[in-house]
């Protein structure tokens, strides 16, 4: 077969005989992909090297993978593993430039032994990746039968492996200027070999690719490239002559290098046909457990789904949403062949909290190994992850119980999702979306799996219209999702189902609770029966905090245990102290809050959850005062509950905390009562109490106004009812002050509404759409740092002010203490060190909070280490630091405390 040069290839897929590394150009075969020992690493050799990782790692990828690759590439399907991989190796392909080759001085000797010379004016262009997406698309266009277009984005793919795509004006900017004309004879000899080796049979059949084809080539190829390089796996040099043999070869060691990784063959975790009770069973480890009327109503509509779906949950807490997310994953992946499941939820802590029984859920139904990763930045402190990676450090032993394990590889910066299995937060699937480094690597490991999204009505507009953007990628990229939430307004369900390509309009209107699926044959539902809560009580208290903690302690007094969900912190520590004086000593009084270090949070959150959670030791009588951090996903119980006015939706949330489990409850506590602070007939003040600045003051004045209505809530009946009235355009009672009314329909309408565009045209500014053409989808899109990074332009998730991470250390003679351990901040640390600082990290939010410490330099020990680059040290003196009119404590019940001069009588 001939390509346009009238080069000849091989016309049948193979390793081709007789291509030899000795046999190669000389000026070819001295350029080197690698520096180290001797002649480093050449670059042909290299480029072999991550084909055969990508093409190992192809074959690890269950049958629909393969599919979606040959379809969104136009390739034949038996012959798509090889296409894809002999792409992929030419992503170093712009190494073979003067620029680069000048960097290593024995390499450059080398090259200059061959002949190569290195004239000053071509060696000004470096970047070796953006040299492949200037350099390759002519002689790859001539070597094949693939289309211009098709070669383009090919191109564009693979030469972002080192974390961004090029524009077009970078790219024509790196062509060496006035290389001589041994430079391209040489690269044309490398692709010439390297093609002939590999000898990819068939022709593309398109003309062109869509952006998610090329993004999930990217990550593949990024991915391919960090393992293929660890000369742990590959040694340097040329490691056969014969480059059909050092291709075999490679193929072993990329094998070896992936189940070193715990890179796994994907496997379907549901081997045999089960009915619903079963798999119940064994999802929950319960043999008592029955299918609730959701699960039930979930099943049917599973048990037709046809392609890729989307499944839409809405029902009230306790319904068994998530055991139907595990459900939904062994049914859509029994049918559809995908690779694995993430579930992504609102906070660390929820992630935490499901962590635990995704285990249980996998651990059940594994057949081999599985890695499964805690993805969000606290998870090197988790105990559950830390076990597992200590497992995959040892090995899996399965005669000892052991199935799942948590790679370190996967673990690092960027990668735990290209792990098929994870639990984790919403944010780091939205980075997948995000102009961010990498990006189409996390895109990549979230192509052809299910995608759990809890809580999916907890986030603002913007955010929202980031998870909108999401579902339209998931959906080009072969996945499923499960959307779950207790509370959506209906403009937030319709955006959802809009964005996966759903007609709004076809979709028959069902009462409240529902299940939808939409699949190849279209959106149908399902309405079913919800266990009926008791009726709660619903009473008004004044927004001071002398009226809440005066209802606590009388409520208390009667036993049982009960909840304060307050707003914000400062108000929650405030309440604290009120409620320590008051509550007898040995009745516990918890406070729950996210402005704790990491590890003191972690310790806060399992007594939460032993005292409050089912199975726990529960006290004969207790209180929790919490922030918004107790308000989802945790699996907590109360006999009476008090909160701070909220959204309705939220104050829902919080609500089905109270009566949740079936237990005895005190006789004052028979019926569940519910308090709210700022229910009453005068509007609360809501700059006063610092609600406004927490939550939408329209939509808390809505809620103000409807509730204030309500005496009883009956749950689930009313959930839907009060949650579409206050986020709809139900009028507001007829006999609201006429004042109270303009403040809410017409002042803080107006906010609201010029809020909402806002933040909806910068979701669309920063989210890539991927119906966008390849090449220009990025021109107007900020390319910035995700989370981990706080140099340069951020991409965020969520808006909001700007953060700052800080490690508390005491200051002792000799340095600075944590624990036990004393280090000094002027030299480097160890692992250890920086993981017992790393567990003590603490994010703050208060504006000159973050200017200061971003102002100061981190000292070595910070600066040096992979795990504390981007944080600041808080140096306590007794439990203080004061400067430069920043003055913080951190005390050991209230956690970290903002105080002012007049609190630490301090005087100007």
């Amino acid at each position: 077969m001939e390509g346009r040069g009238g080069k000849v290839h091989s016309v049948a897929e193979g390793i081709a005989d007789g291509v030899r590394f000795s046999s190669v150009l000389g000026t070819a075969r001295a350029i080197w992909a690698k520096s180290g020992e001797g002649e480093g690493h050449r670059l042909l050799a290299h480029m072999l090297d991550v084909a055969a990782v990508a093409e190992v790692i192809l074959e690890q990828e269950p049958s629909h993978s393969l599919d979606w690759g040959a379809s969104a590439w136009g390739l034949p399907r038996g012959h798509c593993r090889r296409w894809l991989a002999a792409l992929i190796g030419l992503h170093d392909f712009g190494k073979a430039i003067p620029g680069f080759q000048a960097k290593w001085p024995e390499g450059m000797t080398a090259n200059q032994a061959q002949g190569l010379s290195f004239p000053l004016h071509a060696c000004s262009v470096t970047d070796h990746s953006c040299a492949t997406a200037a350099l390759l698309g002519g002689p790859l266009y001539q070597l094949t039968s693939a289309g211009p277009d098709w070669v383009r984005h090919a191109v564009q793919a693979i030469s972002a492996h080192h974390g961004f795509h090029f524009a077009p004006a970078q790219v024509n900017s790196s062509r060496p200027k006035g290389e001589p004309p041994a430079w391209a004879q040489a690269r044309q000899a490398i692709l010439h070999a390297y093609w002939q080796t590999l000898a990819p049979q068939g022709t593309p059949s398109l003309e062109e690719v869509s952006l998610p084809a090329v993004s999930w080539l990217a990550g593949l190829t990024s991915a391919a490239d960090w393992i293929a390089s660890n000369p742990d796996w590959f040694p340097l040099g040329e490691r056969h002559d014969d480059l059909g043999v050092y291709y075999d070869h490679a193929r072993k060691l990329a094998a070896d290098a992936l189940r070193h990784v715990g890179w796994n063959r994907a496997q379907a975790l549901l081997d045999a046909p089960a009915g619903l009770d079963a798999l119940l069973a064994r999802i929950t480890q319960r043999q008592d457990l029955q299918a609730r009327p959701l699960q039930q109503a979930g099943e049917r509509l599973l048990n037709g789904a046809k392609g890729p779906s989307l499944l839409l949950v809405e029902a009230p807490m306790g319904e068994g949403k998530t055991e139907l997310a595990f459900l939904s994953h062994l049914r859509l992946q029994a049918a559809n062949g995908h690779r694995g499941l993430y579930v992504a939820l609102p906070t660390q802590a929820t992630g935490n909290a499901l962590f635990k029984r995704a285990q249980t859920f996998l651990e059940a139904f594994a057949a081999g190994p599985l890695d499964v990763q805690l993805v969000h930045g606290g998870a090197a402190m988790n105990e559950d992850a830390q076990r597992l990676r200590t497992v995959h450090l040892r090995g899996i032993n399965q005669d000892s119980g052991e199935a799942l394990a948590a790679s370190a590889w996967f673990s690092q910066r960027r990668r735990p999702l290209l792990s098929p299995y994870g639990v984790g937060t919403i944010d780091q699937a939205l980075f997948a979306v995000l102009n961010v480094k990498h990006h189409f690597v996390r895109l990549w490991g979230l192509g052809n799996r299910v995608v759990v999204l809890d809580e999916v009505h907890a986030y603002d507009t913007y955010t929202s219209g980031l998870i909108a953007t999401l579902l339209q990628w998931l959906k080009a990229l072969g996945s499923s999702v499960v959307l779950m939430s207790a509370t959506l307004p209906k403009a937030r369900r319709n955006e959802l189902l809009a964005a996966w390509g759903v007609d709004v309009g076809t979709v028959q209107e069902l009462p409240y609770p529902r299940v939808l699926l939409a699949d190849d044959d279209g959106p149908r539902g399902e309405h079913f029966p919800a266990r009926p809560l008791p009726p709660i009580r619903l009473a008004g208290l004044g927004e001071g905090l002398e009226a809440l903690a005066d209802q606590a302690a009388i409520l208390l007094e009667s036993g049982g245990c009960g909840a304060v969900i307050v707003n914000t912190v400062d108000r929650a520590q405030a309440l604290y102290r009120l409620l320590r004086d008051r509550v007898q000593p040995e009745v516990p009084l918890l406070l729950f809050h996210a402005r704790y270090p990491m590890d003191e949070r972690g310790e806060r959150e399992r007594q939460v959850s032993a005292c409050f959670g089912p199975g726990g030791d529960r006290p004969a009588k207790a209180l929790m005062i919490a922030t918004q951090v107790a308000e989802q996903s945790l699996d907590l119980d109360f006999d009476f509950m008090l909160s701070d006015l909220a959204p309705a939706d939220l104050l829902l949330q919080r609500a089905g905390r109270l009566h949740r489990h079936e237990r005895p409850r005190p006789m004052a506590h028979s019926e569940a009562r519910l308090w709210v602070a700022g229910l009453g007939p005068e509007f609360p003040d809501l700059k006063a109490t610092a609600w406004g600045f927490v939550y939408d003051p329209y939509i808390v004045g809505r809620t103000w106004a409807l509730l204030g209505c309500e005496t009883v809530l009956d749950l689930p009946g009313d959930i839907d009812r009060l949650v579409q009235a206050v986020y709809g355009d139900e009028p507001l009672p007829g006999d609201l002050d006429e004042q109270v009314q303009n403040a809410i329909e017409i002042e803080a309408y107006g906010e609201f509404r010029a809020k909402v565009n806002k933040e909806r045209q910068e979701s669309r500014n920063i989210a890539i759409d991927p119906r966008a053409e390849p090449q220009s989808a990025y021109n107007d899109k900020p390319r910035g740092n995700d989370e981990d990074d706080l140099l340069g332009l951020r991409n965020v998730t969520r808006l909001g002010r700007e953060t700052i991470t800080l490690v508390p250390v005491d200051v002792v003679e000799g340095g600075w203490r944590v624990g036990d351990s004393t280090f000094a901040p002027d030299q480097p640390l160890d692992d250890a060190a920086a993981r017992r600082l790393y567990g003590r990290q603490l994010r703050l939010t208060r504006t000159a909070v973050v200017k200061h410490f971003l102002g100061a330099e981190p000292p070595i020990g910070f600066a040096e280490h992979p795990l504390l680059r981007n944080f600041r040290p808080l140096p306590l003196t007794q439990g203080c630091y004061v400067s430069d009119g920043v003055r913080l404590r951190l005390d050991a019940e209230l956690g970290l405390v903002y105080e002012t001069k007049e609190s630490t009588g301090g005087t100007e």
